[in-house]
């Protein structure tokens, strides 16, 4: 098995062992005037990003990462929220022995997914949250599907963890940490969607340890007034409204409540 590392070639010996892990975490942010529209939303939120919406997500990840699905459960919860599990391994269905399929089952490769819909009855700010972990073992990698993830969401913040765990060996016996050339998350999301967001990173290369987190650089009201009875505002409120929207997408965006005199 021959790996690729800052420009060499590894030839490991035996399965490639390292733990790849990523965390994908976004928020998307609107303003829901009445009590009835702030309802609205959350069952539209229930509708659109139902257990069937993230089943289809996991599966197309799964096939940008060229894993394949070997079981997989669903879950729609009341009031509010869906989740989907996907149990996977690397590398497709291959034919074998006149036609059958050779499986190798890797227990460690899995894909999960889950919303959380709230809103503020109080200001009116709503929120759809999305967390997505893709944990794999093997040569492939989850960073592959960050790109369509990112765009599989209205997403006003993305916040993304990946890690690389445990160790391989090459046919030496020497121990190898990493299998892939990364410096930043950001090296594997596209110039078109960075250019839309301000981001930063935090990363511990040394512990191929990584995170970057990314704000929506446009902001237009209209885009985030749900209902007929939000859309209809005089410009003061609307001056109010988009202050405090934009006051919310920074305190999720810094992880902390911002106080009055921000």
């Amino acid at each position: 098995m021959i790996e690729r590392c800052r420009g060499r070639k590894i030839k490991l010996s035996g399965f490639n062992n390292l733990t790849k892990s990523l965390s994908f975490n976004i928020y998307d942010v609107c303003y829901a005037r009445s009590k009835a529209s702030q309802l609205d939303y959350l069952e539209y939120i229930d509708e659109v990003y139902n257990s069937t919406k993230l089943q289809q997500i996991v599966e197309e990840v799964t096939g940008i990462i060229e894993a394949q699905i070997l079981d997989l459960s669903t879950q729609d919860y009341e009031p509010r929220g869906a989740s989907v599990t996907a149990l996977i391994n690397e590398g497709r269905h291959r034919p074998h022995d006149g036609g059958a399929h050779l499986v190798k089952h890797l227990d460690k490769s899995h894909i999960a997914a889950h919303t959380y819909p709230e809103t503020n009855t109080v200001t009116g700010i709503s929120t759809f949250r999305v967390d997505i972990d893709v944990s794999t073992c093997g040569m492939i990698s989850p960073l592959r599907a960050l790109d369509y993830l990112i765009d599989s969401f209205e997403s006003d913040i993305v916040q993304v963890d990946y890690r690389v765990r445990g160790f391989t060996r090459d046919i030496g016996g020497r121990k190898v940490y990493q299998d892939h050339d990364i410096t930043s998350i950001q090296d594997y999301i596209c110039d078109e969607i960075l250019n839309r967001y301000s981001a930063y990173d935090i990363n511990i290369v040394s512990d191929n340890i990584f995170h970057t987190k990314m704000k929506l650089k446009r902001f237009r009201l209209d885009e985030y007034l749900f209902g007929q009875d939000s859309k209809q505002l005089t410009q003061t409120y609307k001056a109010k409204i988009s202050k405090t929207l934009k006051r919310e997408i920074q305190e999720i965006f810094e992880g902390r409540n911002l106080g009055d005199e921000d």
